[in-house]
C-alpha cells in the first residue's frame, strides 16, 4: 500500500460525507418550505452560511484583486439563478427522489456546455445523452404523468448548473476554494434576498421547529458540506470528487423514502437507474480511474521473496 493511501482514504470519507450532508439538505429544505417563502429561505441560508465561512477565508479574500472579485461575483450570480430554479422546483414538486435525479442531469450536461468554452467532450458524453433522455421519459411517462412546473424548474436548473460548473471550474483553477465558496454563498444570499423582497411577502412569525430546520440547513448542509468538499478537493483530483458527488440523487431518494415515505414504481426506478447510468457514463474515464485507485490501495504489498 502506498504511503499516500491515508490521504486518499480521507478524501473518500470527506467526499462521501459531503454528499450525504448535501442530500440531507433536500430533507431540511423541504421541512423549511412548509412555513417559509422559497427565495427568502435560500437567501437566509446562503447569506448566513457565507458569513460563517468568511473568517476562515478572509486572508485569501484580501489577497484577491478587484477583477477576481468581479469574476467570482458574476459566477455567483449564475449560481444564484440555479439555486432559485432548484428551490422553485423543490417547492412545486411532490417527489424529492425524482427531482434529485433530474437535478443530476447537470453532470451530463457539463461537457456539452463546455463546447461553448472551446472544450471537446469525449465519445461517452454523446452516448450518455440518449440514455439520460430515456431515463427522463420513463420517469414521466409512467401513468401518463406530465411535466409539472416543479420538474421543468429542475430541468432548467440543471442547464444553469451545467453553465455554472464550467464557469466555476475556470475560477477555481487559480483561486482558493474556500474563498471562492464563501464569496459565492454571500453573492447568492444577497441576490436571492433582493429578488425575494420584490416578489415575496416576508413573514418571520414561524414555529421554533422551523428555525431549527433552517439552522440545520445552514450549519450542516451548507457550511459542513462545503468545508468537507473543500478538504476533499485538496486531497483528490476534481474528477474523483465529482464522480462520488454524483451519488447525491441516490442518497436523496433513499432519505426521502425513509423520511417522507416516498416510493417509485418499477418503471420510475428504471428511469432513475438510466439517469444515474448516464451520469457514470459521462464520467467514464473518472469512473475507471477511481476503480483503479481503490484496487491499487486494497492490493496486497508485493512479496520481498
Amino acid at each position: 500500500m502506498s504511503s499516500t493511501s491515508p490521504s486518499h482514504w480521507r478524501a473518500d470519507v470527506y467526499i462521501l460525507s459531503a454528499t450525504l450532508l448535501a442530500s440531507l439538505g433536500w430533507i431540511f429544505s423541504k421541512e423549511v418550505l412548509a412555513g417559509l417563502s422559497p427565495l427568502l429561505f435560500i437567501g437566509l441560508r446562503f447569506l448566513v452560511a457565507g458569513f460563517i465561512l468568511l473568517p476562515f477565508a478572509w486572508s485569501a479574500l484580501r489577497a484577491l484583486s478587484s477583477k477576481d472579485i468581479q469574476r467570482l461575483s458574476s459566477v455567483g450570480a449564475m449560481f444564484a439563478l440555479g439555486m432559485m430554479l432548484w428551490i422553485y422546483g423543490l417547492a412545486h414538486s411532490e417527489h424529492l427522489g425524482v427531482g434529485a435525479f433530474l437535478n443530476s442531469l447537470s453532470v451530463v450536461l457539463v461537457p456539452v456546455v463546455a463546447l461553448a468554452f472551446g472544450e471537446k467532450p469525449n465519445r461517452m458524453i454523446w452516448l450518455s445523452l440518449p440514455l439520460a433522455l430515456l431515463g427522463m421519459a420513463l420517469l414521466f411517462l409512467e401513468n401518463h404523468v406530465a411535466l409539472g412546473v416543479g420538474e421543468i424548474a429542475y430541468l432548467l436548473g440543471a442547464v444553469v448548473f451545467a453553465v455554472y460548473f464550467n464557469l466555476n471550474s475556470q475560477a477555481a483553477y487559480r483561486l482558493p476554494l474556500l474563498a471562492l465558496t464563501a464569496l459565492q454563498l454571500i453573492v447568492v444570499g444577497v441576490i436571492t434576498l433582493t429578488v425575494s423582497a420584490l416578489l415575496e411577502t416576508w413573514n418571520f412569525q414561524q414555529p421554533i421547529a422551523l428555525w431549527g430546520w433552517l439552522a440545520l440547513s445552514i450549519l450542516i448542509s451548507t457550511c459542513g458540506r462545503f468545508i468537507l468538499q473543500t478538504k476533499a478537493q485538496g486531497l483528490a483530483p476534481a474528477s474523483h470528487v465529482g464522480l462520488i458527488m454524483s451519488l447525491e440523487p441516490v442518497w436523496v431518494a433513499l432519505l426521502a423514502a425513509a423520511w417522507f415515505g416516498e416510493s417509485m414504481s418499477a418503471v420510475q426506478i428504471l428511469g432513475c437507474c438510466l439517469i444515474f447510468g448516464a451520469v457514470l457514463l459521462s464520467r467514464w474515464r473518472s469512473f475507471w480511474s477511481l476503480l483503479y485507485s481503490w484496487r491499487s490501495r486494497n492490493a496486497a504489498p508485493p512479496s520481498p521473496h
